[in-house]
């Protein structure tokens, strides 16, 4: 033999810290790539990813993402282009790379700004942020009613201990700012891909 040469595609360093903080967070992680076995198997070790599918014609991605869900799984798929739309759409959650095409754009419900794959790690963050403010307004709101609506309806009164209703509007409307002030704290999560991958991979620590 004179010479022979090999081409690959480089692994960026982001994608190893996206994989191992998405496996800080308990998700597994899965590639669907048309594609051949050897090279895709070769990346998944590389990277730690937890199962390959390989060789997969574009027509047949969303029936891959349909299979993992058949398997009970919840799966949040990521792509960007004109044949990951069909699996975006068929996802629970279709993540788009905003730099993608707009087929794909289009059929995913989350678009990055950003082309950096732990983007998708300040998704997670920013989705468990937002549940737990939601629950959190909702128990404050909840608890905030049944004190003082009954208080406004005059329980009270055989004590002697009405509420005026100019007071109970006050109430009423400081319920209302507690909760807003609340939902403007998300504005204090950092979400920088780097961040996000940081702290994932610090809770698991």
């Amino acid at each position: 033999m004179i010479g022979a040469l090999r081409l690959a595609d480089e692994i960026r360093p982001e994608s190893r810290d996206a994989v191992d903080a998405l496996h800080s967070a308990g998700a597994q992680v899965v590639m669907i790539t048309g594609d051949a076995q050897a090279v895709a198997d070769t990346v998944a070790k590389d990277l730690g990813i937890d199962r390959v599918f390989a060789g997969v014609r574009p027509e047949d991605k969303a029936a891959k993402v349909k299979e993992l869900q058949d398997e009970g799984r919840k799966v949040a798929m990521v792509g960007d282009g004109v044949n990951d739309a069909p699996a975006l759409a068929q996802a629970d959650v279709g993540i788009a790379i905003g730099a993608g095409t707009d087929v794909a754009i289009g059929s995913a419900g989350v678009i990055l700004a950003s082309s950096d794959p732990r983007s998708v790690l300040s998704v997670f963050e920013l989705s468990r942020a937002s549940y737990r403010k939601m629950k959190q307004n909702l128990w404050w709101a909840a608890g905030y009613n049944l004190i003082s609506v009954p208080l406004a309806a005059g329980i009270l009164a055989p004590i002697g201990f009405v509420l005026p209703m100019s007071i109970g509007a006050i109430l009423m409307s400081a319920s209302t700012v507690v909760v807003a002030l609340n939902a403007q704290l998300l504005r204090r999560l950092n979400l920088d891909p780097a961040a996000s991958a940081r702290r994932l991979l610090n809770r698991s620590e």
